[in-house]
């Protein structure tokens, strides 16, 4: 049975094989006729492969001795042709061979008969061998021409595919509805008159009206933009094609637009349809950004092609284009004017409703323990994406099935939370007993602060195991209420304080400063300088804007307008008196609470690991002892 579909794959791919190369297989079967021709001899034996078994010898010999042999009856059989003449001895042991014969000898067949010489012609055969000659060699070559250029068109698109866009595309029609899209309420909203219009297009058409042509999805990075496209079409029940915006750009000027056309007439075909191009930014970069003259000649074509293919559009043709993009401040203007891509819809990253919302999206196949709370896991994950929620309970799964449980805990959650936001734990990482004591005098700091500063976020967990690519410990804080969206003065002067307790614990404390603080002070000179240059909190700038950001969605640098010498000295000297000013504050915190950072380095150095309530704990039991003593000294003073 196995031999049998063996050899039916077999037989199948050599199908496959001359279906897919037509030109290789005439090219063979004409090879293959060639020689069967070339043979056969005039009676149908195989003279030219097997050969006459009597004949041992052949002789070059002239015309004029061929014919003195025939008139001295030593010739049994002559083979006449226009150029040459075979006469076979009696006997049938020898072949005279005479070439460069006369074009026409009236006399020599009489010859033949009056000596009863059997004789046959074959006219023509020179003829023919030429032009097998001339031939043959071509179709080879051609053949294995059209070969080679096939597979490379297979590989990398070559010159005689390039410009087909049946490969690059996905056509489907999706099963996505919006009850699978979640976290994009408001998003949906603005989506939902495009499907009514894919399902009754009559309906708009009758009364004039224009359904907008194309529809730019916009926001960060995992929030979905795919996936509401994608459920878009399945709302509607119509083909949903899409493709990359790098899929067009090639090599070759010309194919870019050659693929936008096939694209467009696919479309056209099954309509009412979706087209959704993913990166649109990949060919719709603005043609006059950088100043420069021209530009990329290939994506500006490609470009041009999409433009001229959506003008192309009438009310009649019930074809909708979806993009995303996360920069949308670098697409060409024409690309956003009204009739192309007439409508931007946000999709934001989901705030608390719609992260819990994600994660019971993605936990229908995931068993969970009834003691995981997914409101929780919700409020912790404050500024996450939807594809980051979803791979939260991914690794979660991954977590419980490495510890051989059956269902996930809320353990395995809140790990994978933490492992989302500072790494791989690394418990494998040698690290010295000296480098072990300033990490705890340095998370303690920050965990300090964390707590006794008006507007930071309270501590979650203190580690001193190592974390991601170099962090020897971390002090992890997540919110433990509703999303925020804004960020006070006082606010973030606290971030500034807990950032600097770090350092500030190292220097009370062990008297010596490390070179673990380095990311902190990076962040805090960060949040000045935007305090000070876009968000207008201080005097030094006043309300001027300094700074504005490239990117909203991607977290691009900072683009700095022009501004004066004497400006940029005054940031610089407000930064660095603010820094220390508030640095001095933090030392004399600590120093205050120096039994409370004495107590948690010695239980980190102990257990590596604290909870925020443990750290809690043990700020208020220093605060009750300090209180008792302040008594108790009273009471003497009292008495005294």
């Amino acid at each position: 049975m196995n031999s049998q579909n063996n050899n039916q794959n077999n037989n199948d791919n050599n199908n496959n094989f001359f279906n897919d190369n037509p030109m290789l297989a005439f090219g063979l079967f004409a090879l293959v006729i060639i020689i069967i021709f070339k043979s056969f001899s005039g009676d149908g034996s195989f003279n030219n492969i097997m050969g006459n078994q009597r004949i041992v010898k052949t002789e070059t010999v002239k015309y004029s001795e061929i014919k003195q042999y025939i008139k001295a009856n030593k010739v049994e059989s002559v083979k006449i042709t226009s150029s040459t003449i075979e006469a076979i001895a009696k006997g049938g042991t020898v072949r005279f061979v005479a070439q460069n014969v006369p074009a026409f000898d009236d006399k020599l067949i009489p010859l033949l008969e009056e000596n009863n010489i059997t004789y046959e012609g074959r006219m023509g055969e020179p003829l023919v061998n030429e032009l097998i000659s001339m031939l043959l060699p071509i179709f080879i070559f051609f053949g294995i021409w059209l070969f080679l250029a096939k597979k490379m068109s297979k590989g990398m698109g070559g010159i005689l595919g390039a410009g087909k866009s049946d490969r690059m595309i996905n056509s489907e029609k999706p099963d996505v509805k919006f009850d699978d899209v979640q976290g994009v309420q408001e998003a949906k909203d603005e989506v939902v008159e495009i499907v009514d219009f894919l399902k009754f297009p009559e309906r708009y058409i009758e009364l004039g009206a224009k359904i907008p042509k194309g529809l730019l999805l916009v926001g960060p990075p995992g929030t979905g933009k795919t996936l509401l496209a994608k459920a878009v079409a399945g709302e509607a029940g119509v083909p949903f094609f899409s493709v990359s915006g790098s899929s067009f750009i090639e090599m070759f000027v010309g194919v870019g637009a050659s693929r936008v056309r096939d694209l467009f007439e696919q479309a056209k075909k099954v309509a009412p349809s979706i087209i959704f191009i993913d990166e649109i930014d990949a060919i719709g970069k603005s043609r006059a950004s950088g100043g420069q003259m021209g530009g990329n000649d290939e994506r500006e074509q490609t470009l041009n092609q999409l433009l001229a293919e959506m003008d192309g559009f009438g009310t009649d043709t019930p074809v909708i284009v979806l993009a995303a993009t996360n920069r949308p401040e670098t697409l060409d203007a024409a690309l956003l004017r009204a009739g192309r891509f007439d409508r931007q819809v946000l999709v934001d990253k989901p705030d608390f409703a719609g992260r819990l919302a994600i994660l019971k999206v993605h936990s229908t196949d995931v068993k969970f323990d009834d003691s995981v709370d997914l409101e929780v896991v919700a409020k912790q994950t404050a500024g996450m994406a939807g594809a980051d929620l979803a791979n939260i309970i991914n690794e979660a799964a991954l977590l419980a099935g490495r510890r051989n449980k059956k269902k996930i805990e809320q353990s395995e959650l809140l790990e994978a939370i933490e492992r989302a936001f500072v790494g791989l734990e690394k418990k494998n990482r040698k690290v010295s007993d000296v480098e072990k004591r300033i990490v705890a005098y340095h998370e303690s700091g920050h965990a300090l602060m964390a707590e006794l500063t008006k507007g930071a976020t309270r501590v979650t967990k203190v580690s001193i195991i190592p974390r991601g690519l170099g962090a020897l410990g971390y002090t992890l804080h997540l919110p433990d209420d509703e999303d925020r969206f804004l960020k006070r003065k006082y606010e973030l002067m606290a971030e500034i304080d807990v950032l600097l307790g770090g350092r500030a614990a190292e220097e009370v404390f062990l008297g010596e400063i490390s070179t673990g603080a380095g990311n902190d002070l990076d962040r805090a000179t960060a949040i000045l300088k935007d305090m000070i240059m876009v968000y207008g909190m201080s005097d030094v700038a006043g309300l001027m804007v300094l700074s504005r950001s490239q990117s909203s969605f991607l977290g691009g640098g900072q683009i700095n307008n022009d501004f004066s010498e004497q400006m940029s000295q005054d940031i610089d000297a407000s930064i660095k008196a603010t820094l220390s000013e508030r640095y001095e504050y933090v030392k004399k915190t600590l120093k205050e609470y120096d039994g409370a950072i004495e107590n948690m380095t010695a239980i980190l150095l102990d257990v590596e690991v604290i909870e925020g309530d443990k750290v809690q704990e043990i700020i208020l039991d220093f605060e009750k002892e300090n209180e008792m003593e302040s008594r108790m000294a009273h009471l003497k003073e009292e008495e005294a």
